[in-house]
């Protein structure tokens, strides 16, 4: 077994992260595994990052994919209805059926049965999205309690340690200082406003205009009002 304390260390290390609180009372905090996502829950604790990788050979067929075949979704679901709700909406995208495909569903659903039991939600609000523009550029918090953001292709988010926030926020795109981003397959779960004791992690989408990228990003949340109705068999 690996020694959890070290790989911890090393991942704080690589990623500029801190176990400790810092000046305004948030933690940004690394799993290991797709379990300690939960660590979320802990009162101080505002984000979560977990460094993963998949493998190369999915990676590959992402970036081979038509852009016109990436998939443009939003369901309101519960986990364990996740594979039957999303094959019709694939097939409708033109995704070819393939093991990749499969790996794909299967990583989301994953990651939704963890969403949804760190919220204690039964439903799950998936967005699996194709962004080739200038997608919420701005720095800002999110009015949820809390959400899981995951890149597969592209540019991933881009936020900023605490310290930092309140220039990014009024600086906008003048913002020059430290920015840190995710990247491609990493999660991160984070808090927003509703249940930060803060105001939650100050982000952003990657600004892409014109730069000839292309994302496919998996958003998480818990069900709200801006919501699609709840996916049935009927």
């Amino acid at each position: 077994m690996l020694d959890g304390t070290n790989n911890e260390a090393m991942s704080l290390h690589k990623k500029g992260l801190s176990l400790e609180t810092n000046k305004v009372n948030q933690a940004i905090i690394p799993s290991l595994t797709l379990g300690g996502l939960d660590q979320i829950k802990s009162p101080h604790i505002d984000l979560v990052i977990w460094n993963r990788t998949l493998p190369s050979h999915f990676q590959n067929w992402l970036e081979r994919l038509p852009a016109s075949n990436l998939p443009q979704i939003r369901i309101l679901v519960a986990p364990c209805d996740l594979r039957s709700a999303l094959d019709p909406l694939l097939d409708a995208c033109g995704l070819p059926i393939s093991d990749m495909r499969d790996f794909m569903v299967n990583d989301i659903s994953a990651l939704a049965h963890a969403f949804s039991t760190i919220t204690e939600s039964e439903l799950v609000d998936v967005r699996l999205e194709h962004i080739d523009h200038d997608s919420c550029w701005r720095f800002h918090t999110d009015v949820v309690d809390v959400r899981l953001l995951a890149t597969y292709l592209g540019p991933g988010t881009e936020w900023v340690n605490p310290i930092n926030a309140e220039n990014a926020i009024n600086d906008q795109k003048k913002y020059s200082g430290p920015l840190e981003q995710l990247t491609v397959n990493e999660v991160a779960i984070f808090k927003g406003k509703g249940l930060s004791k803060t105001n939650g992690i100050v982000h952003r989408s990657p600004p892409i205009e014109d730069t000839g990228d292309s994302r496919l990003l998996l958003c998480l949340n818990k069900r709200s009002l801006v919501s699609p109705p709840a996916w049935t068999t009927n």
